[in-house]
């Protein structure tokens, strides 16, 4: 175990020999079926968002109704190299520098990757036509971008990992469509049976290979 998971044993390990109690506020269960709650310390300080903001957790995606505070304290420890996230900055552990930001609206403040268009309605019934469901993906920078083993996430916990090799020429898109399909240079499939994205509203969430997010966009968007 390397420095960076001992410090989470010992935070968590304070934790449990304080006073503390899971908070009533309950969400539903993940994609995965694990419970989504606010767990609570005696004074009321949110133990999970702690985590989060010391750089000892990742948000899991969903709709629980912290999201937006929880999502600043990821970034802001991610850009600052906090706990868990000093592997992705190039820290004491001899990680790799990667880039990491967070953004509502598709853009990403040092990022090149945009998310530039989500087709969530498919023509027709959306399970029966999974192909015309889709998400586009730009390179919006002036070099070619590299996402091989990049994620791309929904709010549910559905996950799709970019193949190896797949690298992003400076100004090019990639169309993801949910269905199956032979992958392209401008085309790559999810492999689903079924759709994934809400036509009412949803989150796409793109990581990079260490976990760190890259850009986030939730639709729809309000005026």
């Amino acid at each position: 175990m390397g420095p960076q998971g001992q410090r989470v044993r010992r935070h968590r390990t304070r934790w449990h020999a304080g006073d503390h109690h899971a908070g009533r506020e309950r969400g539903p269960r993940g994609y995965y079926g694990r419970l989504l709650i606010y767990i609570r310390e005696g004074d009321g300080t949110l133990f999970n968002y702690q985590l989060v903001k010391q750089g000892y957790a990742r948000v899991y995606d969903s709709e629980f109704t912290k999201r937006q505070r929880f999502y600043a304290a990821e970034s802001a420890a991610q850009k600052t190299g906090l706990g868990l996230w000093e592997c992705a900055s190039g820290g004491s552990d001899g990680g790799q520098t990667t880039t990491t930001a967070t953004s509502t609206t598709g853009g990403s403040t040092t990022s090149p990757l945009a998310i530039s268009e989500i087709r969530a309605d498919a023509p027709g019934n959306d399970n029966e036509n999974p192909n015309e469901e889709y998400v586009v993906l730009k390179n919006t920078g002036n070099e070619p971008l590299d996402i091989s083993g990049w994620s791309v996430s929904d709010a549910a916990g559905h996950s799709y990992e970019v193949p190896t090799g797949t690298t992003l020429a400076a100004g090019s898109t990639v169309t993801l469509h949910t269905g199956s399909g032979s992958d392209s240079a401008s085309d790559l499939y999810w492999g689903e049976g079924s759709a994934v994205w809400n036509n009412g509203g949803d989150t796409v969430v793109v990581r990079n290979s260490s976990g760190g997010v890259v850009v986030r966009k939730e639709y729809p968007t309000e005026e």
